[in-house]
């Protein structure tokens, strides 16, 4: 009878016991944001859900956020921002719940989305002639503050004239500021080019 049970007990509550995750050596853990927490460990980020286990698997070009005075990455509407240099410029764009890239880096700055909205910054390049000794156009680039949806698409420009910016990792070292705020769901306010507050309503 004694051996039945430990038969039994092997078969059917060790599995149990077995089938736990154990993520061991972490660095830290964040709250829950999106179902998802963000842990990180010999540098890199990953995210966990509310079972413990990984869903995202570690990486570097996770985005943190600045929340209750800590740093850490976190998704808002089933998006997270990411980083990618190129050419010594920081591109930034955005990736799902399964870490899958959904928003291409493309952007010179981006925050974290709410209600299905985020504000980044644009890039566009403007040629305005070709020099014919080089073979080569005349360009120049201005970033924009805009409003994008969830699949990154540009909804509103909140400074239709832009902001000159030179593309050299020696003039660019950090990415531009965005000055922009989200008040509510159709409320915006930038600043303007007198360093005051531009309040524009959008439908």
């Amino acid at each position: 009878m004694k051996r039945a049970l430990l038969v039994l007990l092997a078969l059917f509550v060790l599995p149990f016991f077995g089938n736990g995750q154990t993520i061991e050596n972490i660095d830290f853990v964040s709250p829950f944001h999106n179902g998802l927490a963000a842990i990180k460990k010999d540098g890199q980020w990953a995210f966990i859900n509310t079972k413990g286990a990984i869903v995202i698997d570690y990486r570097t070009d996770l985005v943190v956020t600045t929340t209750d005075h800590v740093n850490y990455p976190i998704f808002n509407d089933d998006r997270c921002i990411i980083e990618q240099d190129k050419n010594g410029i920081s591109y930034f764009g955005y990736i799902d719940t399964s870490g899958s890239t959904v928003i291409e880096p493309q952007f010179l700055n981006a925050a974290n989305f709410s209600n299905g909205k985020a504000l980044a910054l644009e890039l566009i390049k403007n040629t305005v002639a070709k020099n014919e000794a080089l073979g080569k156009n005349v360009v120049y680039y201005k970033y924009y503050e805009v409003v994008i949806d969830l699949e990154g698409k540009v909804e509103n420009y909140l400074n239709p004239k832009g902001v000159n910016v030179v593309i050299d990792k020696e003039f660019l070292r950090e990415p531009p500021i965005i000055t922009a705020k989200r008040l509510s769901d159709h409320l915006y306010a930038f600043k303007n080019k007198n360093n005051k507050w531009t309040l524009i309503k959008l439908n």
